[in-house]
């Protein structure tokens, strides 16, 4: 029997055991019920998958969860121990590696044959070398970083960018559709991260731009109205200046939340991973120093929107 006929059959054996897995809805572990983890957990559940998640002061009122059935643990092992598919939706990189490698992390209980999906925005590196943990201990990885906002992912209506093994990808999708909308398939492990990065480094450097020109034309006494008008019939439109326009007429920052903290974490990640691969980054670098300023000014947790009044407001 040859080599590849070999993997080939390896391959479907493993594919059938988690359709099977699949067909029974077997539980999914959610790890981060933050903003955005609560509406992945939701639809999840709406799905029909019975779901369980990690105790953390961080997530958000989870009653809605609990009366329909889901399971909280105290631990990442012990959750780990309890479910086939564990899905990992934190700050970034520092906490995934804590909630996997920690002494009662998610390594420590994980199943034979469990699959670990991380929707964190992390930095690539740090992603093969979990992948590679992961398959030491007898798992499997994807990294499935999301765009958009907490109001799709409540809507089950997030994007998806995915890295790892493509077997694994296509037996995965039907869960992966429960909460998201699109869904690219990018490549080997890291692919993912790496197109997340690429895609925050485009939407939060045009944010930054944008409210950079906001901040100037306030000063400069142009109406609001008249600024909006124009960027949106010219090249400031798009989905940024869409999210953006609302604070700009109306100081309303309710359709992008995303803290300026974040912010300045992911440019971070993309500036240490441009430098990891030799790219240029002199954009970048500056973008970070507008993000990194507003938080050491004590904005952490403003909106991406009140960038605007915090560079207004800056002398």
């Amino acid at each position: 029997m040859g080599k590849q006929f070999r993997q080939k059959l390896k391959r479907d054996e493993r594919k059938q055991k988690m359709n099977n897995a699949q067909d029974v809805k077997s539980r999914v572990g959610i790890v981060g019920v933050g903003l955005m983890g609560h509406g992945i957990a939701r639809n999840i559940q709406r799905a029909g998958w019975p779901i369980a998640f990690l105790s953390h002061p961080g997530n958000q009122p989870v009653d809605d969860l609990t009366s329909n059935g889901a399971v909280s643990f105290d631990t990442g092992s012990d959750l780990a121990a309890s479910c086939d598919t564990l899905i990992i939706c934190v700050t970034g990189t520092p906490q995934v590696e804590d909630v996997l490698f920690r002494s009662d992390g998610i390594l420590k209980g994980l199943r034979p044959g469990g699959v670990i999906i991380d929707c964190s925005t992390a930095i690539p590196e740090s992603t093969k070398k979990i992948a590679a943990a992961v398959t030491a201990a007898g798992g499997h990885f994807l990294d499935a970083p999301m765009t958009r906002t907490p109001e799709e992912a409540a809507e089950g209506r997030l994007n998806l960018i995915v890295g790892g093994d493509r077997d694994l990808f296509e037996t995965l999708l039907p869960l992966m559709r429960s909460y998201a909308e699109n869904i690219t398939y990018a490549g080997a492990v890291g692919a993912g991260h790496t197109l997340k990065l690429l895609h925050n480094f485009v939407s939060l450097g045009f944010s930054a731009v944008l409210a950079e020109a906001a901040a100037c034309s306030a000063k400069a006494g142009v109406d609001p109205v008249v600024l909006a008008e124009v960027l949106g019939s010219g090249g400031g439109a798009g989905v940024v200046f869409e999210r953006l326009k609302p604070f700009i007429l109306a100081q309303d920052a309710s359709g992008f939340r995303f803290s300026l903290a974040n912010a300045r974490k992911d440019i971070g990640y993309y500036v240490e991973m441009s430098r990891s691969v030799a790219a240029e980054n002199g954009a970048a670098t500056a973008i970070f120093q507008v993000y990194d300023q507003a938080c050491s000014a004590g904005h952490e947790q403003a909106a991406v929107p009140e960038l605007i009044s915090v560079l207004s407001e800056k002398k």
